[in-house]
């Protein structure tokens, strides 16, 4: 998708932009004409994406952030405004999660689930009510999208799992359906306060990332024709919600996954 210049001028910070989709979503805000403040706990992955990035060195910053905390979040905010006068969005794309994630559901413990519900939904709670708060004292429009994903919103298609070691974590189905419902509550709770500040979602479908010949073909079976697809697959979604041409979308929902949740 070509989305030259629909940001020109604004400034748009992302969050896990050292992460594989990170960098695809930090690039391609850069190619859209946006100054991007790349915000990561990564200090070796900001250097590489600084390095992969270096032909828009001017309109690219990066800056360690850690989204458990209030004042990291804030000290970013503050550095994007330092550094370009203003901002006027941000993408969270951020995954938090403890070494025992990922685990099948009946050797998932409470403790484990606790921490990284906690860890991944109260990051997000707090960087969306950091973002608001900066609206509200802006007093200008502020777009943010949050990376939720398909099984927010449906259950899991466990078919697609079989005859693999893989599985779809109950962690991850919690809090991708609460931060949905959770973008949903700011925006209705920011209503009347005339910030400006409007929050969406973007949805993913399964992304490519080195799996097995056996998940693929079995997910495949459910959309329409790519089946997995790659991060720049979703980031034109991601870029119109960032642009004016979403103004009045607020609340919502993307899904991009090649309809395998149809």
């Amino acid at each position: 998708m070509n989305t030259s210049l629909l940001l020109q001028n604004k400034t748009i910070v992302v969050v896990g932009a050292a992460g594989s989709i990170g960098q695809v979503i930090v690039r391609e805000t850069l190619t859209a004409g946006a100054n991007v403040v790349a915000l990561d706990r990564n200090t070796g992955g900001l250097d590489a994406l600084s390095q992969s990035a270096e032909a828009w060195d001017s309109r690219l910053r990066t800056s360690l952030v850690d989204m458990t905390d209030r004042a990291s979040i804030e000290q970013a905010l503050a550095h994007a405004e330092a550094e370009f006068g203003s901002v006027d969005g941000a993408v969270n794309t951020a995954y938090p999660r403890n070494a025992n994630y990922g685990r099948h559901f009946f050797d998932v413990e409470f403790g484990d689930f606790c921490e990284n519900t906690g860890l991944h939904m109260g990051g997000y709670f707090l960087f969306m009510q950091c973002c608001a708060r900066y609206a509200l004292a802006q007093q200008r429009p502020f777009s943010l999208v949050n990376l939720s994903s398909i099984y927010g919103s449906m259950a899991p298609r466990f078919d697609v799992y079989a005859g693999t070691a893989m599985t779809m974590p109950v962690e991850y189905a919690a809090i991708k359906a609460g931060l949905e419902h959770m973008t949903r509550y700011v925006n209705a709770y920011m209503k009347g306060r005339q910030s400006g500040f409007r929050a969406n979602c973007v949805s993913p479908g399964g992304i490519l990332a080195g799996q097995n010949e056996t998940f693929l073909a079995q997910y495949g079976e459910h959309c329409l024709s790519k089946g997995m697809l790659d991060a720049d697959d979703v980031t034109g979604a991601i870029v119109f919600l960032l642009s004016d041409f979403s103004r009045y979308l607020a609340g919502q929902n993307l899904i991009v996954d090649d309809g395998f949740s149809v």
